[in-house]
């Protein structure tokens, strides 16, 4: 019997809400085959979802610009109440509201204990690294939905201290699932200190988060690179400067900020869909940019995801993730790259206490926007069409009006 509802990527452009079976306290089947672990999980929880959110990670999926298949659930980005746990597990209790790093992570093995969550060796058969409804990332189901499994729970959970407080910050809260600390790693790995000058490419949530991480981390100037005027509109709302990158080179236009053409540190938030032009795809351009006006001896933040198949790719180089990156330049200007999946747990307990401590306001930078798991196909729409929203699914009706 059908006593969940998730979200499922139906084909290019289209995911619906769809009825499927609430959730056993077991991993997926090719998890526990392959992995030699256990298809009970004693270890795990059952969250009732109170906040999910659509990311920019989930519309490349719905785009048809990876390998998922048609019924790939959806959803990384997880804020729950638990309903059920295993006997396993030994310090959080059915009640408690917590955030649910979106790197699913046994804590058991090397990485693990090196707080590498991103890449994570007993979680996912295909390579290293899991996540909840993604496509390559191990078959667990997605969290944009009314309930949800979370294994190894007494390792990735983060709870909240205070029911009341959780439910009052929790348009917040719910960004500490991937984006905050996702813009923060970008931020805080291109090596953003006081008096930084920081440029950021893209305005999307992840774009706005790291640009709000770059300014608590004592930036002086945060300027934000995009070709969506109400993007950029909602960078400034919080004291971005902002270029539209296709305006002219990009080393003049920050020079006409800075006064000069290059900034200390740049992250890129973009990814493999980057463009130069409105309509004119170049998946390397944000990546040879970054290089171009970053000074030497600079570092590089690339949250912005790349992946290893891209079927709707111009070309069969970067169908396979191979782009025309200008490395000669980096290495020349000894520049460091940092890349792959932020490992939550690294950051999300210091980002929650700036939160509850009002020192971030990352809702406001993001523009948060509450809407009904029923309305979570329009929401990717307006996504796709660029709004400048960062959409939360709210599936019981417990985020407070």
């Amino acid at each position: 019997m059908a006593d969940n509802r998730v979200v499922v990527y139906k084909g290019p452009g289209e995911v619906a809400v769809e009825n499927i079976e609430y959730p056993k306290l077991e991993v997926p089947q090719e998890v526990a085959s392959a992995m030699g672990m256990s298809v009970a999980a004693p270890h795990a929880v059952i969250l009732k979802i109170v906040s999910t959110n659509i990311c920019g990670s989930d519309q490349h999926m719905v785009r048809g610009r990876t390998t998922a298949p048609v019924g790939q659930t959806l959803g990384h980005e997880i804020t729950g109440e638990i309903v059920e746990k295993g006997d396993d597990v030994q310090f959080l209790d059915v009640g408690d509201i917590c955030s649910v790093p979106f790197n699913i992570a046994c804590g058991r093995c090397r990485n693990c204990k090196e707080r590498k969550t991103g890449v994570c060796l007993n979680v996912n058969p295909a390579r290293a690294g899991s996540a909840y409804g993604y496509v390559d990332m191990g078959g667990w189901i997605g969290g944009q939905a009314e309930y949800v499994l979370v294994p190894f729970a007494d390792f990735n959970l983060l709870k909240f201290p205070d029911r009341e407080q959780a439910l009052e910050k929790i348009l917040d809260l719910t960004m500490l699932s991937d984006i905050f600390p996702t813009g923060y790693h970008g931020a805080y790995t291109a090596q953003v200190t006081t008096g930084s000058t920081v440029y950021v490419a893209g305005a999307g949530p992840v774009g706005l988060a790291a640009a709000h991480a770059a300014q608590l981390l004592g930036a002086a100037v945060v300027i934000v690179g995009d070709l969506n005027e109400e993007r950029l509109a909602q960078a400034r709302s919080f004291g971005c400067e902002t270029v539209d990158v296709s305006q002219g080179p990009l080393e003049e236009l920050i020079a006409g900020i800075v006064g000069e053409p290059e900034v200390d540190c740049a992250v890129d938030a973009v990814g493999f869909e980057a463009s130069a032009k409105p309509g004119e795809e170049a998946p390397a351009v944000v990546l040879n940019q970054i290089q171009t006006v970053t000074r030497a001896g600079g570092s590089l933040g690339i949250p912005g995801l790349y992946v290893t198949g891209d079927p709707g790719a111009a070309d069969p180089e970067a169908q396979e993730g191979t782009l025309k990156i200008r490395f000669g330049l980096g290495w020349a200007k000894s520049h460091a790259f940092f890349t792959g999946q932020c490992p939550v747990m690294k950051y999300n307990r210091g980002l929650m206490m700036s939160i509850l401590h009002d020192k971030a306001q990352i809702a406001k930078a993001v523009n948060a926007t509450v809407i009904s798991l029923d309305e979570a196909p329009q929401g990717y729409k307006d996504f796709d069409k660029g709004a400048a929203k960062k959409y939360v699914l709210n599936p019981h009706g417990m985020i407070p009006a």
